[in-house]
């Protein structure tokens, strides 16, 4: 039998070394980190960095609830295995790294209205390093913009004192509100007796004085509705013309259902001639449930 013939050389040295590892081959492991990062108060400053890997899930926490509708992340659908969206969390797990100098974006808005109202991030990846948690937190307002804040708070504030003077029909006559002319009082005659958005319109009044006029509506929501509570108002003269509305106000914080209560609404300074007829609508906050739309003479 005639013997194999010998393997050549090179053969012989790679099945020395023998194949590489399932080790060998293993992405190297990242080391994850803990940070805080702060959320710039100008669209100038740079924007955060924070870095990911796959196979690391990445959690932001927020100092403040954020609107869920308006998260913003770049390439969501496509570059993620995992977006989930919390009252104050973030939590991502990419399933595609962003390349070498490539940048991912996300923005979150913040629903409490403060300054700055939105939280922006550029996701990068690091050879050797992931941010596994995150605390996001917004940069304390520089001092003078406190300060302008406060100023001008103080000055509503003055405002309102001098407008409310000493209380009483004698507050009313030191701070001007009611002059030589007195005040008119028109009650409105035309009720509606139509029902809209589940109220009704129960009785009302309009009053003038020389630099004031008032239109108060009682109204009651009707049993089986949801609470109901008065948002805006529109006051428009008889030629179409609109009237601004100063203030909206109502002697309940909310009318529960068969509950009835006190809107009042003050247009501003009354140039008008006494006497004329305007159309006044009351809304909701949502603007979805209104009042049948009344006409006041002030």
């Amino acid at each position: 039998m005639a013997l194999p013939s010998p393997l050549p050389p090179l053969v012989l040295l790679a099945l020395s070394l023998g194949t590489p590892s399932a080790a060998q081959t293993q992405r190297p492991s990242h080391e994850q980190q803990q940070r805080q990062v702060v959320v710039p108060n100008s669209p100038d400053e740079p924007v955060p960095e924070v870095r990911v890997a796959v196979g690391v899930v990445t959690y932001f926490h927020f100092d403040a609830s954020i609107d869920r509708a308006l998260v913003e992340v770049e390439g969501r659908t496509t570059r993620f295995r995992m977006v989930d969206v919390g009252d104050r969390t973030l939590i991502l797990e990419p399933a595609v790294e962003p390349g070498p100098g490539e940048k991912l974006g996300v923005r979150v808005r913040y629903r409490d209205g403060a300054s700055p109202a939105y939280a922006a991030f550029a996701l990068v990846t690091h050879p050797t390093l992931v941010d596994k948690e995150v605390e996001v937190a917004r940069r304390p307002r520089p001092l003078e913009v406190l300060e302008a804040a406060l100023a001008e708070s103080e000055a509503e504030l003055t405002a309102l004192k001098s407008r409310c003077g000493t209380r009483g029909p004698a507050g009313l006559i030191f701070s001007g509100r009611i002059d030589w002319n007195g005040v008119r009082a028109q009650r409105i005659e035309d009720v509606p007796t139509r029902i809209q958005g589940g109220l009704k319109v129960v009785g009302g009044m309009g009053y003038r004085a020389g630099p004031w006029a008032l239109a108060v509506v009682r109204i009651r929501n009707l049993s089986g509705q949801s609470p109901w509570g008065p948002g805006t108002a529109r006051l428009t003269r008889a030629d179409g013309t609109p009237v601004k509305v100063l203030s909206v106000d109502m002697d309940k914080t909310q009318l529960g259902p068969g509950e009835e209560g006190v809107v009042a609404v003050e247009p501003e300074f009354p140039y008008w001639e006494a006497g004329q007829v305007f159309r006044l609508e009351v809304l909701d906050k949502s603007g979805t449930r209104r009042l049948p739309i009344l006409e006041v003479v002030l």
